[in-house]
């Protein structure tokens, strides 16, 4: 048996012999740490990686990089740390161009980095700034860097949620038309409903339908910016016409279920130190998409609305299941008749004018001439010798309609009476401010108006309010024109604008053909101008 109790001797070590190549790996570069700007101890006790690097990026926040040549930069977990000081030099230079609003093409790990600094608080003093400056590196790299879309848009949720941030998620959800958490989702469908639904957006609608509306070969076909953009105004519609009949709206019929609350880790995958903020947040929401009722009418709304696109656009074929009521579906393809008319009017061709310079510059001599006559002493003298001048250059072959258009105004307007004293006093009222700039109804009336009427009143502007009144006078196409061109628009444009504000809050329209539809006319008869 062999004896294995002697001592192994030191002269029984061969020194001089090399390991195998195999036996030692070689780490990865981007392994191979380069701590240099950083304290690994922080009153006696080791600092997390998390902690070590927030310190790190508070000693390099107001470090300005001098221009330097780019270096690659690759690492799973990217860091000061495993920087080499080439890669170093080129990050502050490229962070300090990024915050100028010049974003230089770089690394993905180099994106992060600055990520991470954004997300522990370190480059910014006011919260929205930091998340702007979130957004447009997210927006600015995510074409190149794709799986961007993944951490960014998470980021950016728990990142309003930590700062309390009040503003749209959807912002986020429609930058990457991507995925977000159902209740995430549902946390800002039921903040939409609940203050305006108009900001619905198509994008977020989509999770709430029963069906994958982007396997229709219309909306891949050229529909969905047509979509895009009628939807919301639909789903406005549709919750004006629930209060008008119902007198409640889609808020107050789905936003009933008792709300729902979950914690919401911060940060995932980032680099990021939980000492912060916090390592979770709490999450309120009521759970919309779980509740089919909802689920049925939006899907129907957006089925109605797709067939009339369909129709109005010359598309083939319906979407077939089951429909809205006959009335609420009447009043959406009304609505959406008018915004088409509105649309092909606006797109009819135009007349192409043609300007002789030549001509617009001795016409604009002659008018200046003009000018000064008239705007001296307003007497016969002048008046005589403006008619002198045009006389002389009739003769000489040379005269101008410029000449003649602006004399025959001076006789018309300056020397004679006003012909129509109605229009030229209600001019005046309108140039002055006198005219009142708020709908307002006879006393009598004033309270048993419905809140719609009274919203409505609310969402009008000074020029909507004298377009009303305009067409409720003896004049309406004078008084209207009138109205436009003191606020520099054009009459139609205002009905447009009176109709959508009408379809806001009332839940149909107001004008049609140009007056106020008659079965209101009952309404409008006791306003007071």
């Amino acid at each position: 048996m062999k004896d294995h109790s002697r001592q192994l001797e030191f002269m029984e070590i061969d020194l001089t012999e090399e390991p195998e190549a195999s036996a030692v790996p070689v780490p990865e570069r981007s392994t191979i740490p380069h701590r240099q700007f950083h304290s690994s101890q922080a009153g006696g006790s080791i600092l997390s990686s998390e902690k070590r690097f927030v310190e790190e990026a508070r000693q390099l926040e107001e470090a300005e990089g001098e221009p330097a040549p780019f270096v690659p930069f690759m690492s799973y977990w990217p860091t000061y740390g495993v920087m080499y000081e080439s890669q170093r030099e080129w990050y502050l230079y490229w962070r300090s161009e990024v915050r100028q609003g010049r974003f230089l093409d770089t690394d993905l790990s180099y994106v992060f980095v600055h990520t991470y600094e954004l997300i522990n608080g370190v480059g910014w003093r006011d919260p929205q700034a930091g998340f702007d400056q979130l957004k447009q590196l997210w927006i600015h790299y995510r074409v190149q860097n794709p799986q961007l879309d993944t951490y960014m848009q998470e980021w950016l949720v728990d990142y309003t949620l930590v700062h309390q941030l009040n503003m749209p998620l959807s912002e986020i959800l429609d930058i990457s038309s991507g995925y977000l958490p159902a209740e995430i989702q549902d946390m800002e469908m039921q903040r939409i409903l609940q203050n305006r639904i108009s900001d619905v957006s198509l994008n977020l609608l989509r999770r709430y339908y029963d069906y994958d509306i982007t396997l229709s070969k219309f909306y891949r076909d050229g529909g969905q910016d047509v979509l895009e953009e009628l939807i919301p105004k639909v789903m406005a519609l549709v919750d004006s016409y629930l209060l008008r009949t119902r007198q409640v709206g889609i808020a107050d019929q789905f936003i009933q279920d008792k709300p729902r609350t979950t914690e919401r880790v911060l940060f995932r995958k980032a680099v990021y130190d939980d000492t912060l903020y916090g390592k979770t947040v709490p999450l309120s929401y009521v759970p919309v998409g779980e509740n089919s009722d909802f689920v049925q009418l939006v899907t129907r709304v957006f089925r109605c609305t797709e067939n009339k696109c369909r129709e109005l656009l010359g598309f083939r074929g319906r979407l077939r299941g089951k429909t809205l009521e006959p009335e609420l579906a009447g009043l959406i393809e009304r609505y959406l008749d008018k915004v088409y008319a509105a649309k092909q009017a606006d797109a009819a061709e135009k007349p192409i004018i043609r300007i002789d310079s030549e001509k617009l510059t001795s016409l604009q001599q002659e008018s200046e001439y003009v000018r000064n006559a008239l705007t001296i002493e307003e007497d016969v003298e002048q008046v005589q010798e403006a008619a002198s001048f045009e006389y002389q250059a009739a003769v000489e072959g040379e005269a101008s309609e410029t000449v003649k258009f602006m004399t025959e105004l001076k006789k018309d307007h300056s020397l004679e009476p006003e012909a129509d004293g109605a229009v030229a006093e209600r001019s005046e009222a309108i140039a002055t401010n006198d005219t009142p700039v708020r709908l307002q109804w006879e006393e009598a009336i004033a309270g048993d108006l419905d809140d719609e009427w009274l919203h409505l009143a609310d969402q009008l502007a000074p020029q909507h309010v004298l377009a009303i009144h305009a067409l409720l006078g003896e004049d309406p196409d004078t008084e209207l024109n009138l109205v436009a061109e003191q606020y520099g628009t054009m009459p139609a444009l205002l009905l447009d604008e009176i109709n959508d504000l009408s379809m806001e809050t009332i839940g149909d329209l107001l004008i049609d053909s140009d007056r106020i539809v008659s079965e209101y006319m009952n309404v409008f008869e006791h306003v007071k101008r």
